[in-house]
């Protein structure tokens, strides 16, 4: 009887602990820490890739977004972008989406309103 007892308790431990997650106040590290500022490079599939300049304060969660020539699909009238709840959105000069992305590894992943793959790498420092 004991032993079952016992078994209970370290299952029910178990199964309390898979349920914590994070501590409190932690977030995920992408979507809190990601400094937009500067130049990214926007790619899709059989498209030539295009440099994105993106602008704003430090750490903030919002603001425009310069693109260079050649970009895919309709990229080249991004102006503004936004971070919400680690979505990366792009919207256009009439402020209709372009582009959402989730963070993936050392920079985003998503889907343009057309359903073309996308992805946003940071500019490496060396190559500028």
């Amino acid at each position: 009887m004991a032993t079952t007892r016992i078994a209970w308790g370290i299952l029910m431990a178990a199964t309390l602990a898979g349920c914590a997650g994070a501590p409190l106040g932690e977030t995920t590290p992408a979507a809190a820490a990601a400094d937009m500022t500067g130049r990214w490079i926007l790619a899709a599939p059989n498209a030539p890739t295009c440099g994105m300049n993106f602008n704003g304060a430090a750490g903030a969660q919002q603001g425009s977004v310069v693109p260079e020539g050649g970009c895919p699909g309709n990229f080249y009238t991004g102006r503004h972008w936004s971070l919400n709840d680690g979505t990366l959105t792009i919207v256009d000069d009439q402020n209709q989406t372009l582009a959402s992305f989730k963070p993936a590894g050392n920079g985003f992943e998503g889907q343009a309103t057309t359903s073309m793959p996308i992805t946003l790498s940071r500019q490496n420092q060396e190559t500028q």
